[in-house]
């Protein structure tokens, strides 16, 4: 009887269980899903992690590469963020180019990683206007079940602390790159960014880690970003219910709890690798 109730009219289903302040999973409104976190997920990456975030799923995995830097920025290198929400994954997602949602949530990554100020580009030059490295890094979603943007993140910031680069010269006799050293040196990760994102409900409710099926019932949805240093980094809020003060604050009293709490997982599954 409840399926059938759920079925046909899933918003009222939803709000019987809102009422009560809880959800149809059990859990509290601002409760996330439990996170998990592994590094080094592809041995064939200079830098990776998976993350499990609920049901859904995110590898990243970074491949550095050699380039040339810009005129205008001679010291810099490159870090290339992309998203891959493939029909493997969901069957909302279709074979062919990259999908709407795809093309936002990888430039939201990319806006994040510049303001945010997570890696020095200067970290990445090799020889000053001539060599420079490029780090792509593709997060692929292997099981969709909402709230992809805070398991992107949350992979990428791992990938980033797991890459080992090689230690590389530039040959003055060829001008070309050359190995100085079989060994590798880990990157600094200078800035530690983490998301939380919200579903709005009936235009006034806040739904923390929202799931698939929240989602597509939202009214709307805000991402918070927050950094170790107490800071903001960004608020994404593609149009939707709009939020009152007191609710925007409350987002990001949220994210900073959240941060703290995903900054101390990354620790601890960082240090028991050193064991």
């Amino acid at each position: 009887m409840a399926a059938d109730f759920k079925t046909a009219q899933p918003v009222e289903y939803y709000r019987q269980f809102l009422k009560k302040d809880v959800r149809p999973d059990g859990r509290e409104l601002g409760e996330i899903r439990s996170t998990i976190v592994n590094i080094g997920s592809i041995s064939t990456a200079e830098g990776s992690a998976l993350v499990k975030l609920g049901n859904t799923t995110v590898i990243c995995g970074i491949k550095a590469e050699l380039c040339t830097p810009t005129n205008d920025e001679p010291k810099k290198g490159f870090v290339v963020p992309n998203v891959d929400l493939p029909p493997l994954c969901s069957p909302r997602f279709r074979p062919g180019p990259p999908s709407e949602q795809a093309q936002v949530v990888s430039q939201f990554i990319a806006d994040v990683l510049k303001d945010s100020k997570m890696v020095n580009h200067e970290d990445l030059c090799i020889a000053e206007g001539k060599i420079v490295w490029v780090l792509y890094c593709d997060m692929m979603c292997l099981d969709y079940d909402g709230n992809v943007i805070d398991a992107c993140i949350i992979s990428l910031l791992a990938a980033l602390r797991n890459v080992a680069l090689p230690s590389i010269e530039v040959d003055e006799e060829t001008a070309k790159p050359k190995l100085t050293s079989s060994t590798s040196s880990t990157m600094t990760v200078q800035s530690l960014p983490v998301s939380t994102s919200f579903a709005i409900f009936d235009n006034s409710i806040l739904i923390a880690d929202p799931t698939n099926e929240e989602e597509n019932l939202a009214t709307g949805v805000v991402t918070v970003v927050t950094n170790e240093c107490g800071e903001l980094c960004a608020l994404h809020k593609p149009g939707g219910s709009s939020l009152s003060e007191s609710q925007i604050q409350e987002c990001v009293k949220r994210s900073f709890s959240r941060g703290d709490e995903i900054r101390k997982l990354l620790d601890e599954t960082f240090n028991s690798l050193d064991r």
